[in-house]
């Protein structure tokens, strides 16, 4: 429970720190936003002022006002005088331009063709007057015009003889409402209000029509109240209703926070005055304090985010110490589990590593026996092949004692040329002998290499000739249809000898009893194998094919063989990736066994 009011007593303090930085950054950002509209604002009015104040001083040194001031009887001078200020109001842009002499009356004025004419009317009780004459320099004054109940800013300058001598005064009224057009609101805050005040707290520029002639002193200042009816003639110059408010601690002293009715509402600003160049004016600029409200709640939201990643951390750490306090113990206990397991675990890696050398033994075993029954089956069909061996040795024996017996009678006789000739056979026989017995030799040879690529032709071809030399293939047409180019395959040249031979030698057995023997090998290509076809026309295979694959599985008797033949010719085939398969012939009697092994380009 502690940690629980602990953790609510800390989210009440950030809540309370994060409202009171967001009141802090949110009036700061509104004064900033205030003071960089008055700038601005002040910069614009100091730019009119500037480009109407020399306007009449310049306006002065012209002579024809001069004599106008000298000579005001003179109708035809008064009436040049006129168009003169006319032609001036129009260069210049301003709305009135007029002439008064000593007294302050107006004698030409450019609207003098007007009905709210200004000649004629005395202006000796307004200040741009009184001080261009006492002080014989410009002066600037802002009032509301009595004839044309226009606000308007006043430039005036005093026009001298040549002696130096006071003749009069001459005047430019400028319009203000064009000052009051260019004030635009921030676009960040939308309630924004500004006013422009005279030295008596009096407002005559307001960016609200109902703020107008309004009076924004305090109320224990009171003012000349003739002097501002002589200044605003015909305005109540009612009071505004302002209450102060406490200054928040991150503006500056030239800003407070006030609260005004307006419109019958009430609402709170943040009013920034500033001093205007130049002048006795003063430009306060009120910003609403409700950007103020969103801020602190931007910064709300901001700390009760960080409150909770922080109490959410707090919470993770505390839970993961506590995991972690409670995996140490149960480690310490599975530690001790461990020990026990692990004598276990050794006594049985001890006994899998024997069954495993156990097993490496015997497939080693295996394999040396499969070599060997390999290597038997070979035998075997060598043994079988025997007797047709010594016919095939006997004949060429007998040839060549004949030929030995012939050469000695001819060479008594001394026929050199028949000796010769009887001398070439004998070493023709010879070499058939040798090469029959190299075919032998290879054939009975173990295979000690890895699978190359090696042409097939060359395979069938020895086959042919180990086959072929036996007695029980006198008879039988061999029909052989060698390719003209190369096939290359995967595969063990004595290997693939030695399932060719097996397969031909069936075969030379199957058509013993046929009529007209055949045994057909030709080679065909199938998608990435060669396919070698050895076919004859006996008897064909009993119904079910792939018994006769099976160990010790016989059609013979067992005088021609012990059924392993084909059995171990499969798996040889197997171990070169190739397949050995047999079925009866469709189109005749008789079978047909395909051999197919993996294709090799002749390239690679």
């Amino acid at each position: 429970m502690t940690y629980r009011f602990q953790a609510f007593v800390l989210f009440l303090l950030t809540a309370g720190l994060a409202w009171q930085l967001g009141g802090w950054v949110g009036f700061r950002l509104v004064e900033q936003e205030s003071l960089e509209e008055s700038f601005r604002y002040s910069q614009l009015i100091a730019n009119e002022l500037n480009r109407y104040r020399p306007m009449p001083e310049l306006m002065a040194e012209h002579p024809l006002l001069q004599a106008a001031l000298e000579n005001p009887e003179d109708h035809e001078l008064i009436l040049q005088a006129n168009e003169e200020m006319k032609r001036m109001a129009e260069i210049v842009g301003s709305s009135d331009v007029y002439l008064m002499d000593r007294a302050g009356l107006t004698i030409a004025a450019n609207n003098y063709d007007q009905e709210s004419s200004f000649v004629g009317n005395n202006y000796d009780f307004r200040p741009y007057f009184s001080e261009a004459k006492a002080t014989g320099e410009s002066a600037i004054y802002f009032a509301l015009g009595l004839a044309s109940d226009l606000r308007g800013l006043y430039f005036s300058h005093p026009i001298n003889n040549r002696q130096d001598e006071f003749l009069g005064v001459i005047a430019v009224k400028v319009q203000v409402r064009e000052l009051e057009s260019q004030w635009q609101r921030p676009g960040s805050f939308t309630e924004a209000e500004m006013v422009v005040l005279d030295n008596e707290g009096i407002s005559f520029l307001a960016s609200r029509r109902g703020w107008l002639y309004r009076d924004f002193r305090p109320s224990e200042q009171p003012g000349d109240m003739r002097r501002l009816q002589q200044r605003y003639p015909g305005q109540e110059l009612a009071a505004m209703e302002i209450t102060d408010l406490d200054r928040p601690i991150s503006v500056s002293e030239h800003s407070r926070r006030v609260r005004l009715n307006v419109d019958g509402r009430i609402r709170e600003y943040l009013s920034v005055r500033t001093p205007l160049p130049r002048l006795d004016w003063s430009l306060q600029v009120m910003i609403g304090t409700g950007p103020v409200l969103w801020t602190r709640v931007q910064f709300l939201a901001g700390g009760l985010v960080l409150f909770l990643g922080g109490f959410l951390t707090w919470l993770y750490l505390r839970e993961r110490y506590r995991r972690e306090a409670e995996l140490a113990h149960r480690g310490e206990e599975l530690e001790l589990s461990v020990t026990e397991r692990t004598a276990d675990l050794e006594a049985s890696n001890r006994q899998l590593l024997d069954e495993i050398r156990q097993r490496e033994k015997a497939q080693n075993e295996l394999k040396e026996t499969q070599e060997e029954l390999i290597q038997a089956a070979k035998l075997a069909v060598l043994g079988q092949m025997s007797a047709g061996l010594n016919h095939e040795m006997n004949q060429p024996l007998t040839a060549i004692q004949a030929y030995a017996r012939n050469s000695r009678r001819f060479l008594e006789r001394g026929d050199h040329d028949m000796v010769d000739a009887n001398l070439a056979e004998i070493v023709a026989l010879c070499g058939k002998m040798a090469e029959l017995t190299r075919q032998f030799k290879v054939f009975a040879r173990k295979s000690e290499g890895l699978p190359a690529r090696v042409d097939l032709r060359l395979a069938v071809d020895a086959a042919i000739k180990l086959v072929t030399a036996q007695d029980s293939s006198a008879g039988i047409h061999v029909e052989w249809h060698r390719p003209d180019h190369p096939v290359m395959c995967h595969g063990d040249l004595i290997r693939i000898e030695q399932v060719l031979v097996n397969l031909m030698a069936n075969a030379v057995q199957a058509v013993e009893d046929a009529n007209s023997p055949t045994v057909t090998i030709d080679i065909l290509k199938d998608d990435g194998f060669w396919q070698c076809r050895v076919r004859d026309n006996g008897p064909g295979l009993p119904a079910n094919t792939e018994q006769i694959f099976e160990p010790f599985f016989t059609t013979k008797s067992v005088k021609q063989g012990l059924g392993l033949g084909l059995s171990i010719s499969r798996q040889i085939v197997d171990a070169l990736g190739g397949h050995l398969t047999g079925h009866n012939r469709t189109d005749g009697p008789g079978a047909e066994f395909v051999l197919a092994l993996k294709r090799r380009e002749e390239t690679e």
